[in-house]
């Protein structure tokens, strides 16, 4: 999965959504018989799904007046669909939303603000960062299951036979890097992604971003963003540095290379950990190396913070809403977090749930490591929907078909339509 990445434009009728939704079904708020909750999962249907639902039976073996109706819902359709079931008061009572999608939807008022109910009894619990990019305008909209962000995962072995002893601390380092892994071994050192939220963390080395929410500002073509984009473009051309796939399958392609030691390192999020562990190159996990992403020229190094967080739909009955509250409160306890990062090496998002044996795998205990440099994003509604634009651009400058200043040009004027009182 690509998380922060926003959701393919689907139109989703309202016959499917209301099917879907048990928030609807009309003996359901009865008090003489259990309540019908519908959740709809975002996680990857393969890797993470078996999990939640094995947790599911566990909350309904302990919880005997709730039902919970699983549905599985693609990630990429699940910001559109819900959002059209919400307009249609037809959506899920749970919807496992990625965090980005959270000023969006509270300010169209369908989430429920769970500030004093018992979803969020443990607040404290939980990394007070991911609480803060759970709120709107005050008020908390959601309760962080997972937490994620990027960083440079590497191969140690192939870093070692170039006789690099750690990880790159600078752009500039990891190009020499990945030129000593070349003439080493053979293989390119670095690939690079065309999509924008890969490219996030250049932005942040400069210190700017795609734009400055409090200013009211687009800063995608300011000085300092050109000169991350800059720094970003170079990437894909050099020795040892593979050139840019803007392919379909680019994901695919560089996630593959990686995994199997055809590239020595990648920038890439914990939600791959158990693939990487698939590969031939990480066999023996230890091989695995997770660092902090490179630093810009500002001397800072910067990576977005992703994850999702489990959010009420406010257009349930009060019956509905108390189940869903409880239901959260046991999908998101140190216990069922513990569960969750054993069984798909995902990030915990409460530190009572980093145990000894969460943090016996180096993937976990590697991604934990860099959190620290993890960027909440602005609570801009709009905000999740700017890397659209670049996302069309990018992998034009990157395979060399426009140029940085028309590229970056076309995002702005994009993006000044999407931000509308935002001045260039």
């Amino acid at each position: 999965m690509r998380r922060g990445i926003a959701a393919s434009a689907l139109v989703a009728s309202f016959a499917l959504t209301a099917t879907a939704c048990g928030g609807s079904d009309s003996d359901s708020g009865q008090s003489d018989g259990p309540v019908t909750i519908t959740w709809w999962d975002t996680s990857n249907a393969t890797n993470e799904a078996p999990t939640y639902k094995a947790l599911v039976q566990q909350f309904e073996a302990a919880n005997k007046n709730i039902k919970v109706k699983y549905v599985d819902v693609p990630f990429d359709q699940a910001q559109n669909k819900f959002d059209t079931a919400a307009g249609a008061k037809g959506a899920p009572d749970v919807l496992r939303s990625e965090v980005g999608w959270t000023p969006a939807f509270a300010k169209k008022s369908f989430f429920l603000p769970l500030d004093g109910t018992e979803a969020l009894a443990d607040q404290a619990k939980f990394e007070p960062n991911l609480i803060k990019q759970a709120q709107y305008e005050g008020k908390t909209y959601g309760v962080p299951l997972v937490t994620d962000t990027l960083a440079l995962v590497y191969n140690k072995a192939l870093f070692k036979k170039a006789g690099i002893t750690e990880a790159p601390k600078t752009w500039d380092d990891l190009k020499a890097d990945a030129a000593k892994i070349k003439a080493k071994t053979g293989v390119d050192g670095y690939w690079g992604s065309t999509q924008a939220y890969y490219a996030q963390s250049f932005l942040y080395g400069e210190g700017t971003d795609t734009v400055d929410a409090a200013a009211k500002k687009i800063t995608v073509n300011s000085p300092a963003a050109k000169k991350a984009y800059g720094t970003w473009l170079s990437l894909f051309s050099g020795k040892g540095l593979h050139k840019a796939d803007a392919t379909a399958d680019a994901y695919a392609h560089i996630q593959d290379a990686f995994v199997n030691g055809k590239v020595a390192a990648i920038v890439q999020g914990p939600w791959e950990i158990t693939n990487f562990y698939k590969g031939s190159a990480f066999k023996d996990k230890s091989n695995l190396g997770i660092a902090t992403v490179p630093a810009g020229s500002s001397g800072k190094a910067g990576a977005p913070t992703g994850g999702h967080n489990l959010s009420v739909y406010a257009g349930s009955d009060k019956a509905h809403q108390e189940a869903a509250l409880k239901f959260i409160k046991f999908m998101t306890s140190a216990q069922a977090q513990e569960t969750v990062a054993l069984k798909n090496s995902t990030l915990p998002t409460r530190s009572d749930a980093y145990t000894d044996k969460v943090k016996a795998d180096p993937g976990i205990a590697g991604y934990q490591g860099v959190l620290s440099a993890a960027q909440p994003r602005p609570a801009l509604p709009e905000y999740s929907s700017l890397w659209g634009p670049l996302d069309t651009e990018l992998p034009k400058v990157a395979s060399g078909k426009e140029s940085l200043d028309k590229g970056l040009s076309n995002a702005e004027l994009a993006i000044s339509k999407l931000v509308t009182g935002f001045s260039k």
